[in-house]
């Protein structure tokens, strides 16, 4: 890979820029947003920076005190249309969780090594799935905290030679070969106990302060063997966790834009990039907390070196503090809209800044996600679609409230995707119709303003999603048909006689035909006159089609044959 990497041409750049510097226009900013899409934020629980904001000793009532500011916390970001928490799980060689190789961080209980009384990463994995989220384990690799801290204590007692002092902090050897099996170790350790959904590490590079003695080829061996040994324990493990990390957000100098000393391949020797191109990473979260000429360059290198991979770059979220950077609003919202048009994801640093609404930000994000979106599918591991769910019923109770039910297969291993339409088929393209994402269950009770049409899909764990189970499909659904065809506008249709819609003058086809939703042919039948005879057609729901002499074919409507 050259030093000096070339990007989209001059054009393009300069068009981003402009978008950029000088506002989006109207049109952009009111595009719907993207079905897939990550949003996702870095949700801190060093010193309780992000959470928890009390400490539980045990009890009940500060057990749940705590529990109750997260839940809180997510609420939040669901209804800004999060779709990916990255929870800081492993703090500096300590945990949130009851660690059989590190101490419990002393974010949680006040006092380091000490339980809070509850599994904190069990709780949060529990309620990120009941909102639909995913749940990363963001553990933070080289940096072991304080030279007399707890964690960085015990691992210099257990390994006297893997760790270095810089100042008064300990850090991990980047040249040592234990480091990697080590961190693979604990990667394990969550994957093994833990339903997350992807491992994120973090600060896996060189520090900015080692004096690196080797050749920078070697320092990204040397990084890049830490990263393979833990991808590989981790999909060894399971396959369909996402493995990612945090990069230095310029990945290295560019031909136009220097980097100014400070990008993740050559000064701290982090491939990330080639991390994408062979496999070790999933996905990237570049932190890119930067504005103007040092963010847009790199976030087209970032999208361009992508290998069709997941790429959400950090947004310095905090920067609009007025104690950080004091960044007006539209520094970050511009970036949102470049990163969109990319075809890029976006991660916030961090939730505290998010959810407080720091000059809007929150306000902001709310309008931007107007739909919510589904993790882009991991198809570079398994392209493979899971079978659509089957026997979709719908109950419509006195309350107004709706219950949908389904079967599925595998159902121990697959997600559910519902969406809600008021014409039908459903298009499940559409985000706009996007109503519950990762249901756990086979089972969901909406409460819908009006009638509509349901879909539901299986979704399995690298994101594939199969084709809709349509609702008006089933023999559920057909009790409350009536009043669907009444306001949704299918074909007219008493069982025997269909209602041919008119034809328009500029249509020359002649003949109409009767197809399943899965595209078979019925029959064909004249397009002439007012009515169709659909005696002989089974009862069920089908698509009505024009077809003229050169084969060119119309979709004209949809309608039900029902005679009981």
């Amino acid at each position: 890979m050259n030093l000096y990497r070339s990007t989209t041409s001059l054009y393009t750049l300069l068009l981003i820029l402009l978008c950029a510097f000088c506002g989006l226009s109207t049109q952009a900013q009111s595009q719907p947003s993207p079905k897939h899409e990550v949003r996702a934020v870095w949700l801190t629980t060093i010193g309780g920076i992000d959470w928890p904001h009390s400490y539980s000793n045990g009890s009940a009532t500060s057990i749940e005190r705590q529990q109750r500011e997260l839940t809180t916390i997510l609420d939040q970001l669901k209804a800004a249309g999060t779709n990916v928490v990255l929870l800081q799980t492993r703090v500096r060689a300590t945990t949130i969780y009851p660690s059989a190789m590190e101490p419990w961080d002393g974010c949680l209980s006040g006092n380091p090594g000490k339980s809070p009384g509850y599994d904190a990463l069990q709780f949060a994995i529990d309620e990120c799935h009941k909102r639909g989220m995913q749940l990363h384990a963001w553990v933070v690799t080289i940096p072991v905290g304080k030279w007399t801290s707890a964690g960085c204590m015990q691992l210099r007692k257990r390994y006297p030679k893997l760790i270095k002092k810089i100042g008064p902090d300990g850090y991990m050897d980047p040249e040592n070969m234990q480091t990697g099996t080590y961190l693979a170790d604990i990667c394990e350790e969550i994957v093994r106990n833990y339903d997350v959904d992807g491992i994120h590490l973090d600060y896996i590079r060189y520090p900015e302060t080692w004096k690196i003695k080797v050749s920078r080829t070697q320092g990204r061996r040397n990084i890049t063997a830490i990263a393979s040994a833990i991808s590989r324990r981790v999909k060894s493990v399971k396959p369909w966790v996402m493995m990612s990390c945090s990069p230095i957000g310029k990945s290295d100098d560019l031909r136009r834009y220097s980097s100014r000393g400070w990008n993740a391949r050559t000064v701290v020797c982090q491939d990330a990039q080639e991390w994408l191109r062979t496999g070790v990473m999933d996905a990237l979260f570049p932190m890119m907390y930067f504005r103007d000429n040092h963010f847009y360059p790199f976030a087209i290198d970032w999208q361009e070196q992508s290998y069709g991979k997941i790429v959400a770059p950090g947004l310095g979220t905090y920067m609009l503090n007025r104690h950080e950077g004091n960044w007006p609003l539209n520094v970050v919202t511009q970036e949102m809209y470049v990163l969109r048009s990319l075809g890029l994801g976006h991660t916030h640093f961090r939730s505290k800044f998010l959810t407080d609404n720091t000059k809007g930000i929150y306000t902001f994000a709310r309008r931007f996600n107007q739909t919510p979106a589904v993790v882009p599918p991991m198809t570079w591991l398994s392209s493979t679609l899971p079978d659509a769910p089957t026997h979709f019923q719908q109950h419509k109770h006195a309350s107004g409230e709706v219950t949908l039910a389904w079967q599925s297969a595998d159902a121990a291993h697959l997600l559910y995707n519902i969406y809600a339409s008021r014409t039908w088929p459903v298009d499940i393209n559409d985000a706009r119709n996007i109503i519950a994402t990762r249901h756990t269950s086979q089972q969901i009770t909406l409460a819908p303003k009006g009638n509509f049409f349901y879909a539901v899909t299986a979704v399995d764990r690298y994101g594939n999603e199969s084709k809709p189970l349509q609702s008006v499909e089933g023999a559920g659904a057909r009790t409350s048909a009536h009043e669907l065809i009444a306001t949704d506008g299918l074909l007219k249709c008493d069982g025997y006689k269909l209602t041919l819609p008119e034809k328009p003058s500029t249509l020359d086809a002649n003949v109409v035909c009767i197809e399943t939703m899965q595209g078979k042919l019925m029959t064909s039948l004249p397009y002439r006159g007012k009515y169709a005879d659909v005696s002989k057609v089974p009862e069920g729901f089908y698509q009505l089609r024009s077809i003229n002499k050169r084969g060119i074919t119309h979709r004209l409507g949809f309608f039900m044959v029902k005679r009981r």
